[in-house]
């Protein structure tokens, strides 16, 4: 969050405060019923009482913070609450940001109602809910004192009303609403999730005394006030407004949009660098929200906007986010390693913000999904020291070579990630699974035992993933479900079994579908193979971390405190007998790389300078697609990289023999992983042929996502053909734009070339354009995980209504002759 201009350890010092802006329980309803269900959804979250975690990493992690919760004194939280209210505290004070000179004092006791309640949801155990019934019953004492206190009525905070004076006039002060939001949102969860009808009571006085406080100020004033930071109170009042259906929440709740950061991403421009990070993600969170109460489009686009700008444009390898706590230029990632990169509370917001999304945008499940546990595993489970019987938690993640975590305290620290790490570590359950009538989605694997509401079905997940890349459920009742389960998009030939037997086709970055009537004691296997794979940063390529399946690895290096990058080489990298660790050498020696998650005490590194790759064949692939049946097409080097025929792609008459036949629905062809990986030049050549121009249906897209890929569509947006790679989002791109589209109804062939800087489209073995600045290469995209012909890393794009034959990738440039006689030739 924005901070007074002192260094983290001053402030700690100090006990001045910063926080992070944090929000109610979003998933409504789960105790009590929402007034108005949510506009533009079309998936639900179950309540967290009915998912219950199994022994691993997960239920681990939650222990520890409820045993937290279990030995922190009410009344220390209590203690300037009081004395602010008049009322007397023989407790002792709070430390660090809760100390009684810290300007954002009383931000921690909301997120202790929120992971109260959340704890209470998610184990039953009602002494959870019995400390936080005290602090709601205390917090409505201080609140009816307030005109006796010279405040207006429904004021409630550890500091006073005069700190809400200053900020309307612009005065110096440390956001008072970010504080006095958090309150909020751990009353409504407290009656959420706990069932305490007075929590509801003193949040609508306080909801109240923040429509009064607006009200008097104009349009101007308030648009001064929000550039101060100020949490999700909107997102919040928004929640409320459903609940309660007051107009007066949802008029206040606009009353915090704020033009700066909402116009830019209404219009799809990223101008994010040099924003406080996670002021802004509060406030996306608030314009989803604001989506799902009103309907208004504008609201969705704007968390759409953000949500792609900063996954896809601002994110590290971990999928924790910001420098300094400031979003840096687009891209900026190798440039941006410190000891203050990756504040936790940024991807507790950023997960937030997912699931929200996933309810909207149910065709961007898997792509959402795959996010999701990226962040989770890799940086918000790695946060927490496990020697810690209290769960203490980071602040930063330190992203430079010899960076080492550092946790937080019993009472001295109350920094916002100590707070929103309470918060992550007490719902673990929220977003395993997700329904829609029969439908069930299964998100993420983690040991865990969903009960269904109301249908006497129980799904039961054994899983020791990702140290093993399976898990199993099992089903207890019978009735009618729609299973999806996520296949995730960094996968490669993975098995989905039903009683034993394989069914579907699990197709990368999508959801395979089991839609039937289930027996007791049904099974479901499922089996997700993980590859090591290198991943490049967008603004340098030879600065990569390395992965096995999702989960980033980190080289350990102990007491040593390194001063620059170590050197990898890659080709030394080899798996041990433990799963997940692996041995190499560098330039510093020899390396043990474990899972960052697992990354504790000692100084490490995730990011390496990698200057080698495993070297491709000159001929790379070639499809010919003559099989008469079957779903996959076998590769004629004898290279063995098989693609795998997806979603019922059929075969036609080709140019010679067989072709694949794709009919513009759902058919494409899956090529395998790192088709191109760490390629400087290529030629990408094939036949086609074209029976309806769909504008933006790809020839073929290689990629991770819509964040990186480079493709060709015989028709874009502009109506000619076009060529595209980027590693940085649709407003990275760099072309080749042919004069015209491809024809329909004939057999074209198409062929892409690159090398050096120089890259040349021809169609039927003529040049037809080219583009001499052309400096991204697949070597930026690093070992791609999406790698199709005929369909798009955008999941809205219309798949190709085609038959291909003869595809060909090679990892070096054909010259103009040589595509001529592939033309000519026929093959």
């Amino acid at each position: 969050m924005h901070r007074p201009p002192l260094s983290r350890r001053t402030v700690l010092k100090a006990g001045a405060a910063t926080a992070v802006a944090t929000t109610a329980a979003v998933a409504l309803p789960t105790t009590a019923q929402a007034a108005r269900p949510d506009s533009g959804v079309s998936a639900y979250a179950f309540p967290l009482s009915a998912v219950r975690l199994l022994a691993g990493p997960f239920q681990a992690n939650a222990g520890r913070t409820m045993s937290y919760l279990t030995f922190l004194d009410a009344d220390r939280l209590l203690h300037m609450f009081r004395l602010n209210a008049g009322l007397a505290s023989s407790a002792t004070a709070c430390g660090g940001w809760e100390s009684p000179t810290t300007e954002l004092r009383g931000h921690s006791i909301g997120h202790v109602l929120t992971a109260l309640a959340q704890a209470y949801a998610s184990t039953g155990d009602t002494s959870y809910k019995t400390k936080g019934d005290y602090i709601v019953t205390q917090l409505g004492l201080c609140q009816d004192r307030a005109t006796a206190r010279g405040f207006n009525t429904g004021y409630l905070s550890a500091y006073p009303e005069s700190f809400i004076d200053r900020v309307e006039t612009g005065q110096a002060v440390w956001a008072p609403y970010y504080t006095l939001h958090k309150i909020m949102a751990g009353l409504l969860d407290m009656h959420l999730l706990a069932g305490n009808a007075q929590a509801l009571t003193i949040l609508n006085r306080k909801a109240a005394w923040v429509q009064f406080r607006n009200s008097r100020l104009t349009l101007a004033q308030r648009q001064a006030m929000l550039r101060t930071e100020f949490g999700g109170v909107g997102e919040t009042l928004y929640n409320l407004y459903q609940y309660g259906e007051n107009a007066a929440h949802l008029t206040t709740a606009q009353y915090f949009d704020h033009a700066q950061i909402f116009d830019p991403l209404a219009n799809n421009s990223d101008q994010l660098n040099g924003f406080h990070a996670n002021t802004q993600i509060p406030k996306a969170l608030a314009a989803i929200r604001g989506f799902h109460a009103t309907g208004t489009t504008r609201y969705r686009d704007i968390a759409s906007n953000f949500w792609n700008f900063v996954v896809n444009q601002h994110s590290y390898a971990i999928g924790g986010n910001s420098n300094g706590e400031y979003f840096q230029p687009p891209n900026a990632i190798a440039s941006e390693l410190s000891d203050s990169t990756c504040e936790c509370c940024n991807s507790y917001n950023m997960l937030k913000l997912t699931r929200q999304l996933f309810f909207t945008f149910p065709n961007r499940a898997a792509e959402l999904m795959d996010f999701y546990e990226k962040a989770l595993y890799n940086h918000l489970l790695g946060a927490q020291n496990p020697s810690s019987s209290h769960g203490f938690h980071c602040y930063y993640v330190p992203l430079r070579a010899g960076g080492i975590k550092t946790y937080s305290n019993d009472y001295n620290n109350f920094t916002c990630c100590h707070g929103t790490g309470m918060e992550t570590n007490t719902k673990y359950g929220e977003s395993i699974y997700f329904y829609n009538g029969n439908t069930l989605y299964v998100n993420l694997f983690i040991a865990s035992t969903l009960t269904w509401p109301g249908r006497g079905i129980t799904i039961r997940q054994d899983t020791t993933y990702p140290e093993t890349s399976t898990s199993r459920l099992t089903i207890t009742g019978s009735g009618a479900i729609d299973l999806r389960v996520r296949i995730p998009s960094w996968t490669s030939g993975a098995q989905v079994r039903v009683n034993g037997t394989l069914t579907g086709s699990p197709t990368p970055g999508s959801y395979l579908t089991i839609n039937r009537t289930w027996a007791s004691g049904d099974t479901v296997d499922i089996s997700l193979p993980m590859s090591l794979a290198i991943e490049p940063t967008p603004d340098n390529s030879a600065v990569r971390a390395v992965k096995h399946g999702p989960i980033v690895l980190a080289g350990q290096y102990g007491t040593t405190n390194l001063s620059a990058l170590p050197t990898l080489s890659a080709s030394s990298l080899a798996a041990t007998s433990t799963p997940l660790q692996y041995t190499a050498t560098a330039s510093t020696g020899s390396v043990t790389l474990l899972p960052f998650y697992k990354t504790h005490g000692v100084r490490y590194t995730v990011y390496w300078n990698v200057t080698t790759t495993p070297t491709l064949p000159a001929f790379v692939a070639h499809y010919q697609f003559d099989e008469s049946s079957g779903t996959t097409a076998s590769d004629a080097t004898g290279n063995g990289r098989t693609a795998t025929l997806s979603s019922g792609a059929g075969r036609t008459t080709g140019r010679t023999g067989n072709a694949v036949n794709l009919s513009g629905s759902s058919q494409y062809v899956t090529l395998p992983s790192g088709i191109l990986a760490g390629a400087t030049s290529f030629t990408v050549a094939t036949w086609v042929r074209v029976t309806t121009l769909a504008t933006w249906a790809r020839l073929f897209d290689f990629g991770s996502g819509t964040g990186t890929n480079m493709f060709l569509v015989p028709r874009s947006g502009s109506g000619t053909a076009r060529y595209a790679i980027t590693a940085g989002g649709a407003g990275g791109e760099q072309r080749i734009d042919a004069p015209a589209a491809l024809p329909a109804g004939v057999w074209t062939h198409v062929a892409i070339t690159h090398t050096g800087n120089l890259g040349i489209l021809y169609v039927n073995g003529a040049e037809v354009a080219r583009n001499s600045a052309l400096t991204n290469r697949p070597s930026i995209l690093g070992t791609t995980t999406q790698n199709w012909i005929g369909r798009s890393q955008y999941s809205g794009d219309p798949y190709l209504n085609a038959a291909v034959d003869s595809f060909r990738v090679y990892s070096r440039a054909l010259s103009a002759s040589e595509i001529a006689s592939l033309n000519s030739s026929g093959s």
